[in-house]
C-alpha cells in the first residue's frame, strides 16, 4: 500500500520505519524542516533502539521517504497514519488534542478520492467523534476515519511495531475494517496476533486503560516497596512470589523510583480527568492513588540517598548514572531519574550525570546540572553512585564493579531500579541499597584509592 505517516515524532518515525519494512510504500511527514532533513539521511532525530538501521535501509533503497508537505502525502497515499504529540494540557487536566484536530483539519479538505485516515496519537476519550465530524464535513465521500491506538514501549518501538501482541481497530464500515486488514496483511499472516475490531470509543477507553493498568501495577508494588521498608522485608522476593500468580504475573513489578517518559505520566493524569468529568468517582479515586504513589517515590529515594550517604547532601559528591526515563531511548520527558538528579543538586549535593545515549537531550532540557562525557570521569572520586537508568552497560559488566571501585571515593551504589545482581558489587567491596530491601554490606571492604 501506499501509506503517510502524519508526525514523525517518537510515535511516528519508528511506525514509519516499520511500514516500511513490512513492505509498503512509506511518504513521512514532519513540519520540523531540520527534523525532516535528519529523518531523509536515514537516521533518527533521537535514539530509539534499531530505530537507524530501519531508516538507513528503506531511505537508501527508496521505499520510504520524508516531507514537509502535507499535501503531496495527501495526493499520493491511500492511507493516512496520525502520529502527532498530544502533551498533558498546562493545567494538567486532559490532553491538547489540537495538534490531532489540526492535522485532520488540514489533510481533509486535501482528500479528493477514497482513502483511509488512521489514528494512532493518544486521545482523551470522545475526540474521535469530534475529529468524524471534521471528516464527514470536509473530506470527499469515501473517506473513512479509524482509531487504531499504538501499544509501544518506547525503547522497543521497533520491535513493537513490527511484533505486537494485538492490534486494535476502532470502525464503523466494512471498508474500514477491509483497509486496517491491508495495511497491516504481513503482521497477520505470521499468526499470533489477535485484531480486534471494536468501535472508536471503545478503542479510545482500552488504550486508557492498558496504560493505567501497567500504572496500577507498577505503583502497586513501590506501595509494598514501603511497607519492606518499614517491615525489613525484601520486596524483590515480594514480587517475585505474588508474579507467580498467573493472573498477577511479574511484568511490571518492579519496584524502583515510579514510571515516567512520554506517555504513562500524561496518560494516567488525563484518564483520570476525563473519568472524573464522567462522574466514575471510583475509577477516578483509583487513578488519584496511582498518581499519588508514583509522586511520592521522590522522596522516598533522596532519602535513601541521604541514608546510604550517611550524612546532609549538601557538598557531597554524587554520582547519577542515567538520564533517560528508561534504556533503549533518549527521551527525557518526566524522566524520574533527570527529576532525582535535580532533586539531589537542589540538597546541595555536587551531581555528575552520565547516560550513554540521552545527555545532550538531558543537558538541553537542564542546562544547569553538569554531565560527564564517559563512565570514567563521571565516577572520579564519587562518595556515593546512584543507579537511576537500568542500562545494560551499568548492570550487565560484571568487571563493572571492580573497575570502578579505583575510581570512585567511596564504595556506594545506591540502585534506586532495583536491577543490578549484587554480588559482584559485594565482592568488589560495595555496599548495595535498594528500594525496599535491606542493605547489603560487603563481608571484606578493601582499602579505598588515595584521594591525595
Amino acid at each position: 500500500m501506499r501509506v503517510s505517516v502524519i508526525g514523525c515524532g517518537h510515535l511516528g518515525a519508528p511506525h514509519a520505519a516499520a511500514m516500511a519494512e513490512l513492505g509498503h510504500e512509506v511518504v513521512g511527514v514532519e513540519l520540523s524542516p531540520e527534523t525532516c532533513r535528519i529523518l531523509q539521511s536515514g537516521r533518527g532525530a533521537f535514539y530509539e533502539r534499531g530505530l537507524d538501521e530501519l531508516l538507513a535501509k528503506h531511505v537508501a533503497s527508496g521505499r520510504l521517504r520524508f516531507t514537509t508537505e502535507l499535501p503531496e502525502a495527501a495526493g499520493w497515499a491511500d492511507l493516512h497514519f496520525l502520529a502527532v504529540g498530544t502533551p498533558l494540557r498546562e493545567d494538567g487536566r486532559g490532553y491538547d488534542v489540537s495538534q490531532v484536530l489540526g492535522a485532520v483539519r488540514s489533510l481533509a479538505p486535501l482528500l479528493t478520492r477514497p482513502c483511509t485516515i488512521v489514528g494512532k496519537s493518544m486521545v482523551t476519550v470522545g475526540t474521535v467523534a469530534r475529529l468524524q465530524e471534521i471528516v464527514s464535513a470536509e473530506a470527499a465521500e469515501g473517506v473513512e476515519l479509524v482509531w487504531n491506538p499504538e501499544f509501544l514501549r518506547e525503547g522497543h518501538a521497533v520491535e513493537d511495531s513490527l511484533h505486537p501482541d494485538r492490534i486494535v481497530a476502532g470502525l464503523s464500515s466494512a471498508a474500514a475494517q477491509k483497509a486496517i486488514a491491508e495495511v497491516y496483511a504481513p503482521i497477520l499472516a505470521r499468526g499470533g496476533v489477535e485484531l480486534i475490531v471494536t468501535d472508536p470509543q471503545t478503542a479510545e477507553v482500552l488504550k486508557s486503560a492498558a496504560n493505567a493498568f501497567l500504572s496500577t501495577k507498577i505503583s502497586f508494588i513501590n506501595a509494598m516497596a514501603e511497607v519492606c521498608e518499614i517491615t525489613g522485608a525484601d520486596v524483590n522476593a515480594v514480587a517475585y512470589g505474588i508474579g507467580i500468580d498467573h493472573r498477577i504475573g511479574h511484568a511490571g513489578m518492579r519496584p524502583g523510583i515510579g514510571y515516567g517518559g512520554g506517555c504513562l505520566p500524561k496518560d494516567v493524569a488525563a484518564f483520570a480527568h476525563r473519568v472524573e468529568e464522567l462522574g466514575a468517582e471510583h475509577a477516578a479515586g483509583l487513578l488519584g492513588a496511582v498518581e499519588a504513589v508514583n509522586r511520592s517515590r521522590m522522596d522516598t529515594a533522596v532519602a535513601l540517598v541521604e541514608r546510604a550517604h550517611g550524612s546532609a547532601l549538601d557538598g557531597a559528591a554524587i554520582t547519577v548514572l542515567g538520564a533517560s526515563f528508561k534504556p533503549g531511548t533518549s527521551d527525557v520527558r518526566n524522566s524520574p531519574a533527570l527529576r532525582l538528579a535535580g532533586r539531589l543538586h537542589q540538597a546541595g549535593a555536587r551531581t555528575v550525570i552520565y547516560d550513554p545515549e540521552s545527555n545532550e537531550a538531558a543537558r538541553r532540557l537542564h542546562p544547569e546540572y553538569t554531565y560527564a562525557n564517559d563512565l570514567r570521569s563521571a565516577l572520579h572520586e564519587a562518595e556515593a553512585v546512584v543507579l537511576a537508568t537500568d542500562w545494560p552497560l551499568f548492570t550487565q559488566d560484571t568487571q563493572l564493579p571492580s573497575s570502578a571501585g579505583a575510581i570512585v571515593r567511596a564504595r556506594v551504589l545506591i540502585d534506586v531500579r532495583n536491577s543490578v545482581d549484587s554480588h559482584a558489587w559485594l565482592a568488589a567491596g560495595w555496599q548495595v541499597w535498594q528500594l525496599g530491601r535491606p542493605v547489603q554490606f560487603p563481608e571484606v571492604v578493601p582499602s579505598t584509592p588515595s584521594t591525595s
